[in-house]
């Protein structure tokens, strides 16, 4: 039998239905030579055969790595010696996979990770398996226009569109449940944001001092005092630590530079953060955009050099209620501080 190996070669992997048919074929041919443990050689450009694991991480290795050069002839996955490798044959295809754009997201994440910025730090290949696994299984036995992971995403987009409560969401899931008991979704709004988490839609917790001091963050992160007001970092009962550790205050940080390198990722976006240079308006006499302003383009006059390159960021601070001085009546303690571009269209903004 000839093989399909056209598929290894693919670079934009995650867009790629060709690459996910030929994988899946690739692994399903190399499923009976697995070893008396269930490990295999894993052929990614990092193990290079040189490295066993169970076959479901050699999915993601493949995915996050890609195929080495040079194993033309797979003769520890199953490949007789004597057959062809130039020769092509077509691989399984169909699937909810022809359809699902996910891909392209764990692509984004996977792209991340390589270069160390995905948010949370590089992901573990159990966090990975966790992802294929919700991306392979279908929302419902028959449904095939939907992974459960992609109905997931929608399905927390609507829940922030629609400001709908944590509680609100449970009994949403519940309902789904109960009606179509076959079907593959997580069980909890708790589960389905791990489960966002290991996308990089997490952000990081940092403990702050109770009379807002400082972070205990970086070189604070291990002192239990404030370096400043030496108040404990941690709710007290009787002059004590409860059992359990609970900070005063929470600052809930979404790291910037990831982000920002997610919108250069896709092509898409690449593009929209190009926008106000190529798609602004061309009449002076209306103000559409910051870009039409006169702010802007002052700013154009004292910085030729930044101006130069049109993939350079420029970033606005928002923040709404915030009340530095303790002078309005306002019994919440809870400040957002909104960093954002002003490179994207409006609509997008």
């Amino acid at each position: 039998m000839t093989i399909d190996k056209s598929w290894t070669t693919i670079r934009r992997r995650g867009s790629s239905n060709e690459f996910w048919n030929g994988l899946q074929h690739f692994l399903q041919m190399a499923k009976p030579f697995v070893n008396d443990r269930g490990f295999i050689k894993c052929p990614c450009k990092r193990c290079l055969n040189n490295a066993s694991h169970q076959l479901e991480d050699l999915e993601s290795h493949i995915f996050r790595n890609s195929f080495m050069f040079g194993y033309n002839q797979w003769i520890y996955h199953g490949e007789p010696a004597s057959a062809n490798a130039g020769m092509t044959v077509a691989g399984p295809s169909g699937g909810i996979h022809e359809r699902d754009k996910m891909f392209d997201v764990l692509d984004d994440i996977i792209s991340e990770d390589a270069d160390g910025d995905a948010v949370g730090g590089p992901l573990s290949n159990e966090q990975y398996n966790d992802l294929f696994a919700a991306l392979r299984s279908e929302l419902y036995p028959g449904v095939s226009s939907f992974s459960s992971l992609n109905f997931l995403v929608k399905l927390m987009h609507l829940k922030f569109l629609n400001k709908w409560t944590n509680k609100s969401f449970d009994e949403l899931l519940k309902l789904l449940k109960l009606a179509f008991p076959k079907n593959f979704l997580v069980e909890s709004h708790y589960e389905a944001k791990k489960l966002m988490t290991k996308m990089g839609l997490g952000y990081s917790s940092i403990h702050v001092c109770k009379n807002d001091c400082a972070l205990f963050w970086k070189e604070n992160s291990l002192k239990d005092t404030c370096p400043v007001c030496s108040e404990s970092q941690w709710k007290l009962q009787s002059g004590k630590r409860s059992g359990k550790n609970v900070p005063h205050k929470v600052l809930r940080y979404f790291p910037v530079g990831p982000r920002l390198k997610r919108l250069f990722a896709t092509s898409k976006t690449a593009k929209l953060m190009r926008w106000h240079s190529t798609g602004k308006s061309k009449d002076n006499d209306v103000m559409r955009h910051p870009v039409d302003g006169k702010s802007w383009q002052e700013f154009d006059k004292r910085h030729p050099q930044f101006v130069g390159d049109v993939r350079n960021v420029r970033l606005g601070l928002a923040a709404d209620g915030f009340n530095p001085f303790g002078n309005m009546s306002l019994s919440y303690s809870m400040w957002p501080v909104v960093l954002t571009t002003y490179k994207l269209p409006l609509w997008i903004v």
